[in-house]
């Protein structure tokens, strides 16, 4: 398999990685208007992986489970590109997010990588303004002193916000 086709999912455990998978996976193959019910997911231990197509290519997406963050990097050098998520609910873990992503933009793997920072769960009603989420995430910071093109994104994988502009970034990043 072509290298530059993988996309790691990566970010803390309880995040909303796997359902992120899921609805991706069914957006990819029948449209918005047929996302149906929220799955059931349990946390991931180990990988999971799915392939997507899109209309111009398919691409893996990769996640990593959230408590195997000590060995992501052995996973870098296989990717082109990274989406980092963030429980936008979860003001507690918002910090070791940043802290978390940091290492992962300084890795030598993935200076090169295309990063995209989805803050999940925006339909829940205790999240803060995106405004508040980006200053507690030291976003301007981060952006700053990447190497990567970051771009960043508000999403619901349950309610299935913001979905179809996780497809579009895939399909206008990987593999030019």
């Amino acid at each position: 398999m072509n290298s530059n086709d993988i996309c790691l999912l990566l970010g803390a455990t309880g995040v909303g990685k796997t359902l992120l998978l899921k609805r991706l996976q069914k957006l990819s193959l029948h449209g918005l208007e047929e996302l149906g019910e929220t799955p059931s997911t349990l946390p991931t231990v180990g990988t999971n992986l799915t392939d997507l197509k899109l209309k111009k290519k398919k691409v893996t997406l990769r996640e990593l489970g959230g408590c195997m963050g000590p060995i992501w990097p052995s996973y870098f050098k296989d990717c082109s590109s990274v989406i980092f998520m963030v429980d936008s609910a979860n003001i507690a873990q918002i910090s070791a997010s940043c802290i978390q992503l940091l290492s992962v933009l300084s890795a030598e793997h993935l200076h090169n990588a295309s990063v995209l920072i989805l803050f999940n769960k925006r339909d829940m009603p205790c999240t803060m303004s995106l405004v508040e989420i980006k200053s507690l995430f030291r976003m301007d910071d981060i952006i700053a002193s990447a190497t990567q093109p970051i771009t960043t994104q508000e999403l619901s994988a349950r309610s299935g916000q913001g979905l179809q502009e996780v497809l579009s970034w895939l399909e206008s990043i990987i593999v030019k």
